[in-house]
């Protein structure tokens, strides 16, 4: 397992733009698929966005033409480019690693908020 810290969240009006980042540990990070999940209250946790080790990334269709993620293997890095928010988009934002041949994200960060005001 990789450990992972998010950062970046924080209040933003609506229409606004954020970039979230998550700083992995250990000398493995460009082998492993990065994910951003997000998890509103009293909502269950929801996936955002996937890039694979190869560069391939894909998004929900809530998020798809407003969100880019995207990383930074030098840097251990994985970002993600939140475009045009809405006060839905107002979630704890979790980054998540899966392992070269594994089916599930096995690593996640602690969680980052971000709160979109109407």
């Amino acid at each position: 397992q990789v450990q992972l810290v998010e950062s970046g969240g924080r209040l933003v009006p609506a229409g606004g733009s954020l970039r979230l980042s998550c700083a992995a540990s250990g000398r493995t990070f460009s082998t492993y698929d990065m994910a951003w999940f997000r998890q509103a209250p009293g909502k269950e946790r929801e996936f955002v966005a996937q890039i694979t080790s190869g560069g391939s990334s894909n998004y929900a269709d809530s998020v798809k033409g407003r969100f880019t993620i995207s990383r930074d293997s030098a840097k251990s890095t994985v970002y993600l480019q939140m475009n045009s928010l809405k006060p839905e988009d107002t979630a704890v934002y979790y980054c998540a690693a899966r392992p070269p041949g594994r089916l599930v994200f096995d690593s996640w960060g602690q969680g980052t908020q971000v709160t979109v005001s109407s």
